[in-house]
């Protein structure tokens, strides 16, 4: 099984997940860029028995009534996002991989965005040059855009 490990920038927070990640994708929604502090973030989604903290966990904010933003409250790094209306899903930053460009040496395979969601907020000086699928909100093939 594939096992990959990560964390915040300072190292205070860490993780190990086993496995693939059944979906990703790049986000283009207000508060992922306004969270991130960029005009687009990466996110790579598990079931939540797959990830093991090694140690601390991050902070949560609640960016909205369902929505928590995981964090280091020491170096600020953007770490996790979960929904409270599905317990058994954790999604994490792509990029707070130890090593997010390398393969899979089993399979592989990269960790890589499948299509871009929330395209209707995005930067408009940010081209998207990729053929991925888009979609103008969240990932429904009728918002595609």
């Amino acid at each position: 099984m594939t096992s990959r490990q990560g964390g915040c920038h300072c190292g205070r927070i860490r993780y190990r997940i086993e496995g693939e990640p059944f979906d990703a994708d790049y986000c283009h929604c207000l508060d992922c860029q306004k969270t991130t502090g960029a005009p687009v973030a990466a996110w790579m989604d598990f079931n939540a028995a797959q990830v093991h903290w090694l140690g601390e966990m991050p902070a949560e904010y609640a960016s909205s009534a369902s929505i928590r933003r995981g964090f280091c409250s020491n170096c600020g790094c953007s770490i996790s996002y979960r929904s409270t209306a599905y317990p058994d899903f954790l999604t994490l930053s792509i990029c707070t991989l130890d090593e997010p460009s390398k393969s899979d040496g089993d399979n592989g395979n990269e960790i890589a965005p499948k299509y871009h969601i929330h395209t209707a907020s995005r930067r408009p000086w940010l081209e998207i040059a990729d053929e991925l699928p888009r979609y103008a909100a969240a990932r429904n093939p009728a918002s595609k855009s």
